[in-house]
């Protein structure tokens, strides 16, 4: 986002002075109305039914057994999808291949160094947070430190590019495209009351949080702090990292965390539209029910991708089954051939008998020396174990005999 130094005063000139001397009340309610540090939102049955939706989801992420190879795949999506996300809504343009290199320990060229060097502030600090959460089960309360110690995290080595000292707080009044922050001189008492007024609210110093609670936290502390704009740069991608945060921190998947980033960029207009609604109107409702839709897409993208994981697993145990069941009927070699091909072909699509060689590298070297009528023989003994199926496009992988393995359930009525 734009944002530069306004010399003088701006707009507060005329109460400025009488602020230093005033208590907190006068501050908050003359000068920065839409900044209350009390319950401004109310969640709809529209963003209960969201939060439900959610909590379900995890729940379903969670007891959804993932293999290592899978789960690595998820958490380098996630990490790599994080980090795009949160410094592309600040105007970095590397492409996901550049981050897939960067996460690989790969320099990009000089052109690119401080765009390669925001990201990888980014990549640390979210390993950093998971390491302490996650395997040494340590926690914070948001305070003024905290805040100062992830922005010194996405600041970090980024010199003239990043305008700001990372972990000091503004010393002079800043815009943000039409948005006046708070006078610098405030920031400092702001903050202390946000941390206050956030351990107040939602209740995590008694350890009782609810995952509703988690999750209001969450979008509400980022807009706090994109509202106080405490750092002269970096209190966006500051603000994303707090929220990245709270939700890992109050039991939020890590290969979930990410999501509320990923959809503020994905849907960058909507996100600063709200944003700049909730400023105006003093109510947070549109913006949090905004957030528990994009996070609600987000799990059910992720389970989605953790059960087509397990499908494809158990898709392979049938058919390792299926040829168990003929063993010894059939010549080792045969038999091996034609299990191979089960495994290789396709799980979302239709092929024809002459695509089989050109599916994968194992297939194209497995009948280099063969002839159509092989890999025909072949689809015909899987059609007889019912591991594949004709269809209207040619032949198809049977994945429907799994659905004698789920869970059976009443059709819903029209």
């Amino acid at each position: 986002m734009g944002v530069g130094p306004v010399h003088g005063r701006g707009i507060h000139d005329t109460t400025v002075t009488q602020c230093k001397g005033s208590s907190m009340s006068d501050i908050l309610h003359r000068e920065y109305p839409h900044v209350q540090f009390r319950k401004h939102w109310n969640l709809s049955d529209r963003a209960l039914m969201l939060l439900g939706q959610c909590e379900a989801y995890v729940e379903g992420i969670y007891n959804t057994p993932i293999l290592p190879p899978q789960y690595a795949e998820l958490m380098q999506v996630a990490l790599l999808t994080g980090a795009q996300a949160t410094t592309a809504i600040e105007g970095n343009t590397l492409s996901d291949e550049d981050i897939r290199l960067i996460m690989t320990d790969e320099k990009l060229p000089p052109s690119k160094e401080y765009q390669e060097i925001e990201v990888r502030n980014i990549l640390d600090a979210f390993n950093v947070l998971m390491r302490e959460v996650i395997t040494e089960g340590k926690d914070h309360l948001v305070s003024p430190d905290l805040l100062r110690r992830f922005h010194t995290m996405i600041g970090r080595n980024l010199g003239e590019h990043f305008a700001a000292i990372p972990g000091r707080l503004r010393e002079h009044d800043v815009v943000v495209g039409a948005y006046s922050c708070p006078d610098y001189r405030d920031v400092p008492v702001l903050i202390e009351r946000l941390c206050a007024w956030l351990l107040q609210e939602f209740h995590y110093g008694r350890k009782q949080q609810s995952f509703s609670e988690v999750v209001i936290q969450a979008v509400v502390t980022h807009v706090y702090i994109a509202w106080i704009h405490p750092f002269g740069d970096g209190n966006g991608r500051t603000g994303r990292l707090v929220e990245f945060y709270l939700l890992l921190r109050g039991g939020n998947p890590d290969i979930a965390s990410h999501i509320l980033s990923n959809h503020y960029n994905m849907t960058r207009p909507e996100y600063y539209r709200q944003l700049e609604q909730a400023t105006a109107t003093r109510d947070l409702t549109s913006f949090i029910e905004y957030a528990l839709l994009g996070f609600r897409d987000g799990l059910v993208q992720t389970l989605g991708t953790i059960q087509r994981s397990q499908l494809r697993t158990t898709w392979e145990r049938f058919i390792y089954d299926a040829f168990d069941e003929i063993r010894g009927t059939v010549h080792k070699e045969t038999l091996r051939r034609q299990r191979s091909l089960a495994l290789e072909l396709p799980f979302d699509r239709s092929f024809q008998i002459t695509d089989v060689p050109n599916l994968s590298t194992p297939l194209a070297r497995m009948y280099a020396s063969t002839g159509d009528r092989t890999v025909r023989r072949d689809v015909e003994r899987l059609m007889k174990l019912s591991l594949v199926v004709r269809t209207e496009q040619g032949y198809a992988t049977n994945t429907n005999a799994l659905r004698s393995m789920i869970a059976k359930r009443r059709s819903r009525l029209a």
